[in-house]
């Protein structure tokens, strides 16, 4: 008697586990959010309580290393330093750019919207270039006004507060234009003159946008190294970044001693964006936008207005004219040869950092997984690290776990997705918001799985988002000089390096002329950033 035996291919189908591409990627994504952003950091710790490890000594425990940093006489001038530079900068940048934006805001100053476009243009110049060009302008040896000595405190406070003045000028731009002017009105009635009235009414209504912008750029100043490390460190001058870089550059290498000064400045940075957040969520008793519309007030300067208009002019010049002419000048001198496209390599990581943090957004803004605010919050994270703060702590990271990258590109590949992937939060953030979960539902009722939803549907609405994100996060990307000085090898120099080696080789007219083509390269990409941003409504472009 014969047996037949039925079998049903759909059930050896069903027990075969289908592998879900969804939760393959996130995972993929939060493990390498992970990855970049945590273990470094810990790893930069783990270092600052070990010794320098040697072919017969090995490395052990330690506390010398902080009390090395934190324990010698010399502790308190670098810390004393190190605070007067960042407050100064910080303070010069803000009372210029103040000035400024009350003068664009407040008054009838002529050409006010030209002046405005005109201020975002310092933004583009890199730091390196920009501390260069005033080197060549006011050195005691080569500059052409060389009546104010660069290599000094003064000098360090005078040339990056000067740079990052327009920062102040656009946060406190934004304060002045949001402010109803009907207290001020009041005041002018009540016979206040206009000085009475900022003083008394302006800059006290504005007090949350003050401190958070004074905090800001203490904490950019803070972390600066170009400026210390060209005009502070060849007169001796040190602070916290540029005794990191010293300490990792003497023979034999102090890492932990760099680790220990790196913690110290993470702390500090830490401290200064932990009280900007805290800020922004307080200043609601200052608010004086409400539903009732109102109409900005400018201020009759009379003839005034022709002296406010003057300083704007002089200002431009200072900033930009006089830096960009000393380069261009020194660029004619000899003849200059294209550098390679070496130095251009580092342009890929903005593609990453777009994608990734789209990836990460959609799970923070979309989902309602639990522990999601902390995936935010490891993305963000990078935004307290110092440049080279971060750099130390790559490079340790790589020297303990070798994988094969250090000295090669993809290290210096990783440190700007690192460094960068806070901005590509915030561009792809703002734009996954305003995408209605409808559409996602429609296409998963077509039969479509969430990769090819978020293929076809999502990234292409996150299109403008993307586009301007990753030119932004390209410009920023290329003019880093803090996060590379420590992970570069001879085969992996950026633009950035390129410059800082022709400045230590003295190769003055090859570095000029390679930061004019700079400039003029970051200045047509940001005004390809501004029309993407016009055509796409996007105003973070």
């Amino acid at each position: 008697m014969s047996t037949t035996i039925i079998t049903t291919p759909g059930i050896a189908t069903h027990k075969r586990a289908a592998v879900d591409w969804k939760w393959v990627v996130i995972g993929a994504c939060v493990a390498f959010t992970i990855y970049i952003a945590v273990i470094p950091l810990a790893f930069l710790f783990w270092q600052s309580f070990r010794t320098p490890q040697t072919a017969t000594v090995p490395a052990v425990w330690t506390l010398g290393n902080y009390a090395a940093a934190y324990g010698t006489s010399e502790t308190f001038r670098l810390f004393l330093t190190s605070v007067q530079f960042a407050f100064g900068a910080s303070f010069f940048s803000f009372a210029v750019g103040t000035t400024l934006a009350w003068m664009n805001e407040r008054t009838n100053t002529p050409f006010k919207s030209i002046f405005y476009a005109l201020s975002l243009i310092p933004l583009v110049i890199p730091s390196i270039l920009f501390t260069v060009a005033w080197i060549l302008l006011a050195s005691p040896q080569i500059g052409i006004i060389n009546q104010l000595d660069i290599y000094s405190l003064g000098g360090m406070i005078w040339v990056d507060g000067l740079h990052y003045s327009p920062m102040a000028f656009l946060l406190m731009s934004a304060a002045f234009r949001a402010m109803d002017p009907s207290l001020e009105e009041s005041a002018t009635m009540s016979g206040a003159s206009v000085w009475q009235v900022l003083w008394r009414v302006t800059l006290k209504l504005t007090w949350p946008a003050i401190f958070a912008t004074i905090l800001i750029l203490f904490v950019r100043s803070i972390e600066s190294f170009e400026v210390p490390a060209l005009l502070g460190l060849p007169v001796g001058i040190e602070v916290f970044t540029s005794s990191i870089y010293t300490a990792i550059h003497r023979y034999p290498s102090q890492v932990g001693l760099a680790s220990a000064y790196g913690v110290a400045l993470l702390a500090i940075t830490t401290v200064g964006v932990y009280a900007v957040a805290r800020l922004s969520g307080k200043g609601s008793k200052y608010a004086t936008m409400t539903g009732k519309g109102f109409r900005p007030r400018q201020i009759d300067l009379g003839a005034w207005r022709w002296a406010t208009a003057s300083g704007f002019i002089l200002y431009f010049v200072l900033i930009v004219v006089l830096p960009f002419l000393v380069l261009l000048w020194s660029s004619f001198q000899h003849f200059y040869t294209v550098p390679s496209r070496e130095a251009l390599r580092n342009l890929s990581s903005a593609t990453v950092v777009m994608l990734v943090t789209s990836v990460i957004c959609w799970l923070v803004v979309k989902t309602k997984i639990p522990g999601r605010w902390l995936l935010d919050n490891i993305a963000s994270l990078p935004l307290v690290f110092p440049g080279i703060v971060l750099g130390l702590a790559i490079m340790i990271f790589y020297l303990n776990v070798d994988i094969g990258i250090y000295g090669t590109i993809w290290i210096m590949f990783i440190a700007y997705i690192t460094r960068f992937m806070p901005y590509g939060m915030r561009y792809n953030t703002t734009s996954m918001l305003q995408i209605h979960t409808e559409l996602e539902e429609s296409a998963a009722m077509c039969g479509a799985s969430w990769t090819t939803t978020f293929r076809r549907i999502v990234l292409p609405l996150l299109k403008p988002a993307l586009v301007a994100g990753w030119i932004y996060v390209m410009i920023v990307s290329i003019r880093e000089l803090s996060t590379s000085i420590l992970l570069y090898s001879p085969d992996t120099r950026v633009v950035s390096i390129v410059i800082w080696e022709l400045w230590q080789n003295g190769q003055y007219v090859e570095l000029s002329a390679l930061g004019v083509l700079f400039i003029l390269l970051l200045f047509v990409l940001v005004l390809i950033a501004r029309w993407v941003g016009g055509k796409y409504g996007i105003r973070e472009a």
